[in-house]
Parts: C-alpha cells; sequence; structure tokens
C-alpha cells in the first residue's frame, strides 16, 4: 500500500483518538525511525519516554525471541520465573520490598490508588480515602487515574469521576500542607511533570513532600511512568533527592517497548494487597519480564545512565545556546534527557517543520517542546537535532 492508502485505512479503521501526524513509521534501528516512503527520521520523542534504549535494541529483542520460543503465558496462578528475576532487580536496586507487575503506566497508578486505600482503610481510619494529586499532573486514562490527573481537559465528557482525589499546585508545600486533611490518605506526585511541560521542582521540594506525609501519617506515591528507568540520569529519579517513596509507580522504559508496567512498595504497604484484592491476567507475562531483565541489565551495566548525565548536560547547553539566539524561547528546563523548551509561541509548527527536515519531538501545554530521546543518544545526533530546530526556528 503507498503512503495515502495506509492513511486513508486507518482514518477509516481506527478510532479517532489521536491526532496524529501524517506519517508511517514501519521500522526503526537506535535513534532512528524510517517511513513506509523510506525517510530517515532522527527520533527525540523515541515513543513518548519509552524506548530508551534505542529502536530495535539487540539484548531486548533478543530476550524478547528467546523467551517467545521458551514460554509466552501462564496464569499467575503460577509462579513464574522471569517474573521473580526482574522482581528482584527492581526491589534490589530501590527502597521497596515488593513488586506486582502489570500492562501499563495507567494500571500501575490504578493499583496504586488501590493499595493506598486499602492500607488506609486496614491501618489508619475507615474515612480515609482521599488523595491529594497536583494541577498539570498526569496519571493515566482510566477513570480512577484521569480523575487523579489534574488537568480538566483530560477529564472533559467523563463525569461523573471516581471521587477522592484534590488538587493542589504542584511544586507548593504550603498549598500541599493546607490541604492534608482527616480524610487524606496519600499523596501522589510526579518527581517532574511530563504531560504538564516537563516542570521541574525546586530543591527540597519532594523531601518536604516527605516529610509532610510522614508528619501526617499518610503515604508517599511516586508516579515515575516517565522519569524512572534513567531518564534524568539516575534509575528513578527519586533517588537525586533522597526522598524514599512508600509506592512508586513504573511503566514506559521499563520494556523499551514492550508493554509492561511494575508498582513498587515497601513490606509494610504491600502488606495489605492479599490473594485476590488486585489482579491482572497479563501483568508480569514471561515476554513483557524477559523484556524488563534486558533493560535493567543495560541500564546497570551497560553505561547507559553515565551517557543519560552526559547527553542531558550536553544538550542542555545546546538548547541554552539555541535560546540565546531565539527571543520566543522563554526557558529550557529539565533534568537528564528528559528536557522542555518553553515557547511564547505555539509549539506545532515547530514540530511539524522538524518532522518534515527529518526531526521527531511532540510538544505538550501547546508551546512546551518536549526532548526525550534514547538514553543512548550521542553527541552528533544532538548537534543534528539542534541544527534542524534551528533551521526551522530562522525559518518561521
Amino acid at each position: 500500500m503507498t503512503t495515502e492508502e495506509l492513511i486513508s485505512n486507518s482514518n477509516r479503521y481506527i478510532m479517532n483518538t489521536y491526532s496524529r501526524l501524517p506519517v508511517v513509521l514501519v521500522r526503526g534501528e537506535g535513534v532512528h525511525v524510517w517511513d513506509s516512503d523510506g525517510k530517515e527520521y532522527l527520533d527525540f520523542l523515541a515513543g513518548i519516554a519509552v524506548c530508551g534504549l534505542g529502536h530495535a535494541n539487540p539484548s531486548v529483542s533478543g530476550a524478547i525471541c528467546k523467551q517467545a520460543e521458551t514460554l509466552m503465558h501462564v496464569s499467575n496462578i503460577y509462579h513464574i520465573e522471569p517474573q521473580i528475576r526482574l522482581a528482584a532487580l527492581l526491589v534490589e536496586n530501590s527502597f521497596a520490598d515488593k513488586a506486582f507487575f502489570c500492562n501499563s503506566g495507567a494500571e500501575a497508578n490504578e493499583a496504586a490508588i488501590k493499595l493506598a486505600r486499602k492500607y488506609a482503610h486496614e491501618n489508619m481510619d475507615e474515612e480515609r480515602y482521599r488523595i491529594v494529586t497536583m494541577k498539570d499532573s498526569f496519571h493515566g486514562r482510566t477513570l480512577a487515574t484521569v480523575a487523579a490527573t489534574g488537568q480538566e481537559k483530560f477529564q472533559k465528557g467523563f463525569d461523573p469521576l471516581p471521587t477522592g482525589f484534590g488538587y493542589v499546585p504542584f511544586d507548593d508545600l504550603a498549598s500541599l500542607e493546607r490541604a492534608v486533611a482527616e480524610d487524606t490518605c496519600a499523596v501522589m506526585v510526579e518527581v517532574i511533570q511530563g504531560e504538564g511541560g516537563i516542570k521541574v521542582p525546586a530543591d527540597g521540594y519532594l523531601e518536604g513532600v516527605r516529610k509532610i506525609c510522614d508528619d501526617r501519617r499518610i503515604l508517599l506515591i511516586l508516579d515515575e511512568v516517565q522519569t524512572g528507568m534513567g531518564r534524568t540520569g539516575d534509575l528513578f529519579a527519586y533517588e537525586a533527592s533522597g526522598a524514599k517513596p512508600d509506592i512508586m509507580t513504573l511503566a514506559k522504559a521499563l520494556g523499551n517497548g514492550f508493554p509492561v508496567g511494575a508498582m513498587l512498595a515497601t513490606d509494610k504497604v504491600a502488606a495489605s494487597f492479599t490473594p485476590g484484592s488486585h489482579a491482572t491476567t497479563f501483568g508480569g507475562n514471561p515476554l513483557a519480564m524477559a523484556a524488563g531483565i534486558s533493560v535493567m541489565d543495560e541500564l546497570l551495566h551497560g553505561g547507559v545512565l553515565d551517557n543519560s548525565r552526559k547527553m542531558g548536560v550536553y544538550f542542555r547547553e545546546k538548547l541554552d545556546e539555541l535560546k540565546a539566539n531565539h527571543a520566543f524561547i522563554k526557558e529550557v528546563r529539565g533534568r537528564g534527557l528528559m528536557l522542555g523548551m518553553e515557547l511564547s509561541i505555539g509549539g506545532a509548527d515547530i514540530v511539524n517543520g522538524c518532522m518534515n527536515k527529518g526531526l521527531l519531538m511532540n510538544c505538550t501545554c501547546d508551546n512546551v517542546l518536549r526532548f526525550v530521546p534514547p538514553l543512548i543518544i550521542t553527541k552528533e545526533d544532538i548537534d543534528r537535532a539542534v541544527d534542524i530546530l534551528d533551521e526551522v526556528m530562522r525559518n518561521l
């Protein structure tokens, strides 16, 4: 089929839930992808922070193929060997004592919400059920996680939403402290807001949130769906602050493109999930676990975290140079290879212009360019991306 025919069939057969760009991507390798016309792109979106190790990573692809030839799926009624291995890797390299596996970030956050409420009912008070989240946050598309999300545009049209959530401004400890009430069981927060515009809190913010939770004897849930798995230069973004959560959620780059999510928790909190209290058919299946084990091995032993830190600094410097040359660039912010560029104009024309010249990224909040490339990028990749950005911006 031609590209036009493929896009026509896409519009005919697939529900219109995405504002898709007029490109059909068919192949990837490393930091590059190719479309159905054979055009090559430098991918600085990476499936929205998913393909941290790049496209068609040999280690991950090999692990999935080997597992597919061995055992693809069995029920969680039985113990699953690769699931045990990945759980051990996550627990031994984090704050956590236990892991629960699912299929996506939304499912991981849904599980975290359920666990927090169940723990509260058993250990706090029957009246404690409310979870405080942040304005401009994003936690998923299920009814509960969209209710937890502090952005009305994602909630519109789905009333009545589940109750039990309150919202306060991000990076505002005073507002958070006032919002914690007798019915509050937890605070749920992203370490860096992704869909909210790559917003990085001030130094001490997460430590302050942890202290409020400790003082009020409630749980801290960290949503690391986008920031986790090396994106910010650490294995998990909370490590830079030292503020350990009670519950943490992961997905996206955990499987490098294979759907997988995880919720981690301390023993004390995890004890509230007993047989029958939560479950999933496909969560923790052998294929997903094989992908996750391979990803963890590359992150821990393949020099990927070091590259994420170094290339993050270099990329930030290059974007700051662009800022000095273009008056409509208001701010460059982020950490590691999770960077945003806030503009005083809309970003759609820049995204489209860069795509036409072979660079993929996206725009969030209408005016924040988001850059979440594979963690394996080089200086040469960054230089090429910045050159394209500069050319497009000069031709606006």
